[in-house]
Order: C-alpha cells, then sequence, then structure tokens
C-alpha cells in the first residue's frame, strides 16, 4: 500500500494507482478543455433572428418528428419544432443538472472521509461550474426564443430547487411529489455522511447520463459538420461545447462508480438497500418514452396543454378543434415517430443492463432493469387513450 505514515484509515485511493492515475487523467483534460468560456460568449452573442432559418438540430431531432404534424408541417413550421425541440430538450437537462450541482457536493463530503479523495473532489467543484453555465445557456436561449414564439413559457420555468421533480412532463400528483421530496431530502444526507452511497450516486449518474450521452452525440452533429463552425448556429454551437464537457462529466461517473468501489469499504445491507432503492427510482423515472420529444423520458399526456400552446400560437395558427384533433392523432395513433421513440428507450435499456452488469452490490430486478423494460407501444396507446379522453372533456 502506498500511504503516508500520517494516513489512519484502512481505505485509501491509492490503493489502487490505475483507478487514482484515471481521474487524474480525467481531471486535468477536462480543466484544459474546459468548453465554459465558449458556452458563456455564445450566450451573448445568440440573436434569434439571426438563426431563425436554421436547423440546429439533425432533422430527426425535432418536435413531434415522424407524427402527422411534422408530416403536414410546412418548411418554415418544419424548422420551428426543429428548434422547440432544443429548446424543450435543453429545458429537462437544466432540470437535471441543477440537482447534479447540489448532488456532486454532498457526495463529495462523503468521499472525502476517506484518504486521498481530493482529484475527486476537485473534479467534482469544476463540473459542478460548469453545470452553471450549461443552465444558464439553456435557460437563456429557451426563455429568449419562447418570448419571441409565444410570448410566454411553454417548455422553460423560472429556476427551481432539486427537490422539485426532477422530471419535468411526468405522472405526477401532491402525495408522489411530496414523498419524492422526502426521499431526495434524506438522500443528501445519506450520501454526504458515507462515502459508499456517496460513490455510488455516479451509478445512478452514469445511468442518467447515457442515454443523454448518445442523444447529445446526435445534436453535436450540426456543429461538427458546418464547413464554417463559427457561423453555425449558435444553439448548435452550444450542444457541441455541452456535449463535450459532459463526455468527461461521464467518464467520471463510470470511474466512481467501477473503479473505484474497491478502495471502499464493503457496504452492509442497509447501504445496499439504499443503492437499490435509488437506482430502482432511476428505473421509475425513465419508465416512459416521449413521441414529443424522443429521447427524454416525459410522460406524455402531462404534454398535452403545452403541445396546445404551441398549436393555438401564431407559429401553427389552428383553432381549438384542428388543435385537439391533432394531438389525438399525433399520441393516441401508431406513427413513425411512435415506433422511433420507443427504439430508442429499448436502446437505452440495453445500455443500462450493460452499465450495471459490473455492480455486484444491485438485485436482479436493477441488473435487468426489468421495470424499464416493461414500458411498450401497447401501454403507451393506452396510456395517451385514456389521458386524451379526459383532456377532450376539459378542453
Amino acid at each position: 500500500m502506498n500511504r503516508s505514515l500520517s494516513q489512519r484509515t484502512p481505505h485509501s485511493l491509492l490503493d489502487d494507482p490505475k483507478a487514482h492515475q484515471k481521474l487524474e487523467v480525467n481531471y486535468r483534460k477536462n480543466k484544459e478543455q474546459d468548453h465554459t468560456p465558449k458556452i458563456d460568449d455564445a450566450v451573448r452573442r445568440f440573436d434569434f433572428d439571426a438563426c431563425k432559418d436554421a436547423w440546429w438540430n439533425p432533422e430527426s431531432f425535432s418536435l413531434l418528428h415522424g407524427t402527422p404534424l411534422w408530416d403536414e408541417a410546412s418548411p418554415t413550421e418544419r424548422l420551428r419544432l426543429n428548434q422547440l425541440y432544443w429548446v424543450a430538450y435543453y429545458s429537462q437537462i437544466v432540470s437535471a443538472e441543477i440537482a447534479t450541482i447540489l448532488l456532486n457536493q454532498t457526495c463529495a463530503a462523503g468521499m472525502y472521509s476517506i484518504e486521498d479523495f481530493r482529484v475527486v473532489c476537485d473534479g467534482l467543484d469544476l463540473e459542478s461550474a460548469q453545470e452553471r453555465a450549461h443552465i444558464n445557456a439553456f435557460k437563456t436561449i429557451g426563455e429568449k426564443v419562447e418570448e419571441k414564439l409565444f410570448g410566454e413559457r411553454v417548455f422553460t420555468y423560472p429556476m427551481r430547487s432539486m427537490y422539485v421533480e426532477t422530471m419535468i412532463f411526468q405522472n405526477s400528483n401532491k402525495v408522489k411529489e411530496f414523498w419524492r421530496n422526502i426521499q431526495l431530502r434524506a438522500a443528501t444526507m445519506l450520501t454526504s455522511g458515507n462515502a459508499f452511497l456517496g460513490c455510488q450516486y455516479f451509478a445512478i449518474r452514469g445511468l442518467r447520463t447515457l442515454n443523454g450521452k448518445m442523444i447529445q452525440q446526435a445534436l453535436a452533429q450540426p456543429y461538427l459538420k458546418a464547413p464554417d463552425k463559427a457561423a453555425s448556429p449558435v444553439p448548435a454551437q452550444v450542444s457541441y461545447f455541452h456535449f463535450m464537457d459532459e463526455s468527461f462529466h461521464f467518464n467520471t461517473s463510470r470511474l466512481l462508480s467501477h473503479d473505484v468501489l474497491g478502495c471502499l469499504p464493503q457496504p452492509g445491507p442497509f447501504e445496499r438497500f439504499v443503492a437499490n432503492r435509488a437506482v430502482d427510482g432511476c428505473q421509475k423515472d425513465h419508465y416512459h418514452f416521449s413521441v414529443a420529444v424522443k429521447g427524454i423520458f416525459w410522460y406524455d399526456p402531462a404534454l398535452f396543454h403545452a403541445v396546445y400552446r404551441v398549436l393555438r400560437s401564431k407559429v401553427f395558427g389552428m383553432d381549438h378543434a384542428e388543435a385537439r384533433e391533432m394531438i389525438r392523432r399525433c399520441f393516441t395513433e401508431e406513427s413513425d415517430g411512435l415506433h422511433e421513440a420507443h427504439r430508442i428507450h429499448e436502446t437505452a435499456v440495453q445500455s443500462y443492463r450493460v452499465y450495471a452488469e459490473p455492480l455486484g452490490y444491485l438485485n436482479a430486478k436493477n441488473k435487468s432493469m426489468s421495470r424499464m423494460a416493461e414500458s411498450t407501444i401497447e401501454g403507451y396507446l393506452r396510456d395517451t387513450r385514456r389521458a386524451f379522453a379526459r383532456f377532450e372533456a376539459n378542453a
């Protein structure tokens, strides 16, 4: 063991020099390539009118792509659907990153009780600072777009606590929200005082990042493929810069949840229970798939009112009956968009299984991601048809 005489605990990150070196390299490279200045500069330069005629994402990453709305949209309307996907998608990322900032710090507190974890904690400090820049960029651009198009919020929202529901559009109620609030507050206390639970949080962060990594890699392509990158739309630039930062963040999650666990005391029954509850909660959050914003785990019936406002706006100019009928066709009938959203969800399930396999403290249901795997097209249509009947009666 490579420890100084001053160290008094039986566990040290230096017991695994390879893991320690990987963490050092990841932190150093992230610090050297930090995209925060570029993101801040891009936000200052954002002007909707300057990029309103450009695609911000690959075409298939557009709001309600592959549904009747997309099929019948004009070229200008398709551009707006593409741009609104950016606003909606990154509004969800804002919510996730608000939670990440706090949990980075509480988990670092728990891990700092083990010798030689400074490199981890310094890395998490940098990542939290980057998350603040990401949040500012997504909020600033999203709010400016919605102000220009609608004169009001649709997908964006004021700053919020992480104790509010992390998934913006989901199947929830006051009782569920209260119970989730209690669970999250308990989790922050537990992770701040327990090195294993602090480290295990990064298994959750890694799982939650996996699907986002796949989607965000696609969203980075317009900038990567642009012949003149400086002239590419500012939102596309931000997508790329964010993806580059998040690549290092995912490496941190993977290293802490897979490589570093051997440096920690073995988890006891209570720690295993808490860890498995956390992964099951992740599965629950990621059960649904969205035809409106593919790659996001939103509960689409909760989106009906937001989509209705989009359709009634000056962008699409539908009357009440037209907007209601379009919602019915898009959300309660099979479409190419629905099948693509489900395919992405299935890919997420498979990726989660691979990520979870080495984690010996997980039970069989969490390793197989059985809860997430139960999400089907048939179940989606059953839920949206029931919800639409209620929406139609109240609309």
